[in-house]
């Protein structure tokens, strides 16, 4: 019976393979040019993919706990990759799709709730929260295959843009996670090393790290600056801003061009600008 109670816990979500279906059908939708509106099929495509990559992040959180002796995570569910089990499935799922959907940035969003007082030793806590953001680096990684491995030829420009815009929300989300801001999984890395004291003088904070984030990246100055890391970041991935402005452009839909230039047309845009 426990043995059937462990499997229970771990077996994949029906929920998530239904992410992965619409995220599977909505690329072949982009790489076919099959749907009426290319827009709206690379809408589907990133915001599943994007909610993928969340469930992958909290996910890898649960995992290593487990492995750091949190054993409650599989009876909550986390195991199963389902993103209504989280402890906050409004702060995990439907606010980084709002954040995706209004400014094109990957804001990350929490949370699986893991029980501290069972893992112990400061490495093993660090490493909790470093899974997370380290998950959504390799599936940048991932994504910025094609461009780094210089496998882009006879790929249509339409999911060349898809692919650059996935890869932008990936980056921002794992630079933002990685910042030491109470609250972010940044701070949770470095918070086992800090004293008892500096903790306790910060824990009050640690709600309010994710409004004081969103609010800095509201300054011009700081919005500029950070949008400046993801591109020399993306550039190190092989991945052009010019990639990422027309997945963006491409990804909002209800506002998308009527055409959409080639790779070819980047050189006048950079003149241009």
């Amino acid at each position: 019976m426990a043995s059937d109670a462990t499997h229970a816990e771990r077996r994949v979500s029906p929920v998530f393979l239904a992410l992965v279906a619409v995220m599977a059908v909505s690329m072949w939708a982009v790489w076919t040019d099959y749907a009426a509106s290319p827009g709206f099929a690379v809408f589907l495509f990133v915001v599943s993919g994007w909610v993928v990559s969340l469930c992958l992040h909290e996910y890898a959180h649960a995992r290593t706990a487990l492995h750091g002796g949190d054993i409650t995570v599989g009876a909550k569910g986390y195991l199963t990759l389902n993103p209504l089990k989280y402890t906050h499935a409004v702060l995990s799922v439907v606010l980084p799709v709002i954040f995706v959907i209004m400014g094109g940035i990957g804001l990350p969003g929490g949370a699986v709730f893991i029980e501290r007082h069972r893992v112990h030793g400061r490495w093993k806590h660090s490493l909790i929260s470093a899974a997370g953001p380290l998950t959504n680096v390799l599936f940048a990684v991932v994504c910025a295959a094609p461009f780094w491995l210089g496998a882009l030829d006879g790929v249509p420009d339409t999911f060349r843009y898809a692919l650059g815009f996935m890869v932008l929300l990936q980056v921002s989300a794992a630079l933002l996670n990685l910042l030491p801001v109470p609250g972010m999984d940044g701070y949770g890395i470095v918070e086992p090393w800090l004293s008892p004291g500096v903790r306790r003088q910060v824990e009050p904070f640690a709600p309010f790290g994710f409004l004081a984030l969103f609010g800095f990246l509201m300054i011009p100055e700081v919005n500029d600056a950070f949008f400046d890391l993801i591109h020399a970041v993306l550039r190190v991935l092989g991945v052009e801003e010019w990639d990422a402005y027309w997945g963006r452009r491409l990804f909002q839909f209800w506002d998308a061009p009527e055409s959409v230039p080639s790779p070819a047309d980047q050189w006048q845009w950079i003149r241009v600008g």
